[in-house]
């Protein structure tokens, strides 16, 4: 019962603080958005089509954060804090030098990036000052990532959280002082994020620099800890495309069903995706744990977080489930107060709220998977997943069900066909023993 109680006060004690640094990346969008919303339609439309870019952009970069914890969290298991600290330094290397490439390239392609949109000439000039300038901040991104990766490897997620809780209110008062008090428009926006994520990096170097003196760590960068990151988040990197060819299938198919259907979907997809933030805490906590239970050679421990956090997700899914069904006659009225979208919403919502326990069970198990190393094959299946999927999402395409019907069939091949073969294939592998022995 005592090591139950303990367990459980890790996984919290992990979970709660990621939760809340998970949630300032989305606020900085927020306060971007109200800011910027306030100079009127055109800038905030060029706001738009830049967020779309960025978020691209970095969502396929997260993987510096996923790669470099459970790397650090199997030093740290073994007793080796100083090559945890030292491989952790590496994975920032890594992102700066990444980082840098990004920024260049992403300015010089600002204006075809833009371009693809097909937007207006006022709000394209709009995006385009946007999307320039905030080029520049994304090597400061994805060094936090990388950092947020080793601390979280070190089993510590509150540093984190205060870091980006600064960062968020440095954030929006410097987008303000820059917005307003300097005139400089949506250019003030793109600056004050930039300024505050490059001092985001600042206090994560002090944090670094004192862990690295503390242990006795070099913070140069070593070609092979450089390397063995480039290669672990290869994986990751194309797991993450997997992911995001089926986020941007479904919403193509969305769009071609109908304005009322494809509105329908945002309203169904950001539920799942708020109830997804949770479970990502989860899954970090499990990704930290195993990490640190593989490299401490304890794979008993590592076999009763992965039961444990399994748990927490299904039970956590169930419980939400419930309460979407439950609400899921006004839901659509909440988000839109238009009850044709709130009927027209309500059998896909009914849908999610079925497969929620499924996804619940995927999210921690994708998380314990990365922290055991097992990038390869998270890489590999996640192509293997989307087999069944485009194919089942193609005959929604062709037959063009509509309306209710229409949506209720999206939500089916993705909460279902998607997320049923991702339950799959991530519970084939943790019901053998090969994912204790993958890479770290």
């Amino acid at each position: 019962m005592a090591a139950r109680e303990t367990l459980n006060r890790d996984i919290l004690r992990l979970a709660v603080p990621a939760l809340g640094s998970l949630v300032a990346e989305p606020l900085f969008l927020i306060v971007d958005s109200a800011l910027v919303g306030h100079l009127g339609v055109t800038p905030l439309a060029g706001l738009g089509i830049a967020s779309a870019v960025l978020q691209t952009i970095v969502g396929l970069m997260v993987f510096l954060a996923y790669s470099t914890t459970p790397a650090v969290a199997r030093r740290f298991g073994a007793g080796d804090t100083q090559r945890a600290v030292s491989v952790g330094i590496d994975g920032m290397w890594l992102a700066l030098g990444l980082g840098a490439v990004l920024a260049v390239a992403g300015y010089l392609a600002t204006p075809t990036l833009v371009a693809l949109f097909g937007a207006s000439p006022a709000v394209a000039e709009q995006a385009e000052t946007y999307l320039g300038l905030s080029m520049w901040g994304l090597p400061a991104m994805l060094v936090v990532f990388a950092a947020t990766g080793l601390l979280r490897g070190l089993q510590d997620t509150v540093t984190p959280l205060w870091i980006a809780g600064v960062g968020f209110a440095a954030n929006a008062l410097l987008n303000w002082l820059f917005i307003y008090g300097f005139g400089w428009g949506i250019a003030g926006s793109a600056a004050g994020t930039v300024v505050a994520q490059w001092g985001m990096v600042a206090a994560y170097a002090l944090v670094v620099g004192r862990l690295a003196r503390r242990h006795a760590a070099s913070i140069r960068p070593e070609g092979s800890g450089v390397r063995g990151s480039a290669r672990a988040g290869s994986w990751l990197f194309l797991r993450t495309v997997s992911l995001r060819i089926a986020l941007l299938a479904t919403v193509g198919v969305a769009t071609g069903l109908g304005t009322h259907e494809l509105a329908g979907w945002q309203v169904v997809f950001t539920l799942f995706s708020t109830a997804a933030f949770a479970l990502d805490a989860l899954a970090i906590a499990a990704q930290a744990l195993v990490g640190k239970g593989l490299g401490a050679g304890s794979l008993d421990d590592v076999q009763h977080v992965l039961r444990r956090t399994v748990a927490w997700g299904a039970w956590f899914g169930v419980v939400v489930g419930a309460v979407i069904g439950a609400l899921s006659g006004v839901i659509g009225l909440l988000f839109t107060g238009d009850a044709g979208i709130a009927a027209l919403i309500q059998p896909a919502l009914i849908v999610l709220a079925v497969a929620q326990p499924v996804c619940g069970i995927v999210f921690v198990l994708d998380g314990v998977l990365i922290g055991a190393g097992d990038a390869k094959y998270l890489a590999i299946v996640g192509v293997l997943n989307l087999v069944p999927f485009l194919p089942a999402l193609l005959v929604v395409a062709l037959t063009h069900p509509t309306d209710a019907a229409g949506l209720a069939w999206l939500s089916v091949v993705f909460f279902g066909v998607y997320m049923l073969a991702r339950l799959a294939t991530l519970g084939l592998r943790v019901r053998g023993t090969t994912w204790t022995t993958a890479g770290g």
